[in-house]
C-alpha cells in the first residue's frame, strides 16, 4: 500500500519550490525576459528550435505544440520545432556521428541567423544539449537555457532560467510552469488579446 506521507511530502516539496520561485523577483524577471526574447524572435520571422533529453524532450515537444497549435486562444500558428521527434533523424545522426551530435546537426541544418534555440537540461551538463548550444552560437541563433541551479550551459545562453533545486522532477515541474507563463505572454504580445 502506498505510504500517504510520501505522496504528501512530494506535494509539499513541489509547493515549497513553487512558492520560492514565485517570491523570487530575479526568477520572475528571467521568465519575463525570455518571453520577450521569444516574442521578438517570432515577430521578426524567426523560428524556435527546442531540444532536451528524457523528460526535457517531452517538455520540448509540449512547448512546440503550444506555439505551433495554440495555447490560450485561437490564433495563427507560431513556428516551433522540437528536435526530439524524428526517429529517423535521431537514429541516423546517433549512428553516424554519435548521440552527442543529435541536436547539434539539426541546429546546423535547420537553424538560421535570427532563429532561437531553446535548450532544456535539468543538470545543465547534457553533452548533446551543450553541443547544440555551441552550434547555435556559431550559426547566429539566440540561445535560451532552462536548467537547474548548476551546469555549464549557462555560459552558452543569451538568457538563462535556473530553477533552484537539485531534484529533477521538481525542476521539470517549474520548467513547464514557466513555459506555460511564457506561452501566454508571447501569445498575448503577438496577437494583442487581453
Amino acid at each position: 500500500m502506498t505510504n500517504r506521507s510520501d505522496v504528501q511530502r512530494h506535494f509539499a516539496d513541489s509547493r515549497d519550490l513553487l512558492e520560492r520561485v514565485t517570491g523570487d523577483g530575479d526568477f520572475l524577471a528571467a521568465v519575463g525576459a525570455i518571453a520577450d526574447r521569444i516574442a521578438s524572435t517570432l515577430r521578426a520571422g524567426g523560428k524556435l528550435l527546442i531540444a532536451g533529453n528524457g523528460g526535457s524532450a517531452a517538455d520540448a515537444q509540449h512547448v512546440a505544440a503550444e506555439f505551433l497549435s495554440r495555447f490560450g486562444f485561437d490564433r495563427n500558428p507560431l513556428p516551433a520545432i522540437a528536435l526530439t521527434t524524428d526517429t529517423s533523424v535521431l537514429t541516423a545522426i546517433g549512428n553516424d556521428y554519435g548521440f552527442e551530435h543529435v541536436f547539434e546537426r539539426q541546429v546546423r541544418g535547420l537553424g538560421r541567423k535570427g532563429d532561437m534555440l531553446i535548450a532544456i537540461s535539468t543538470s545543465g551538463r547534457s553533452s548533446n544539449v551543450i553541443a547544440a548550444l555551441k552550434a547555435a552560437r556559431e550559426t547566429g541563433l539566440t540561445t535560451i537555457g532552462f536548467s537547474g541551479s548548476a551546469g555549464e550551459m549557462h555560459a552558452l545562453c543569451d538568457s538563462f532560467l535556473a530553477v533552484p533545486s537539485k531534484e529533477t522532477a521538481l525542476i521539470q515541474q517549474i520548467h513547464i510552469t514557466a513555459f506555460h507563463a511564457i506561452c501566454g505572454i508571447v501569445e498575448r504580445e503577438l496577437f494583442a488579446k487581453g
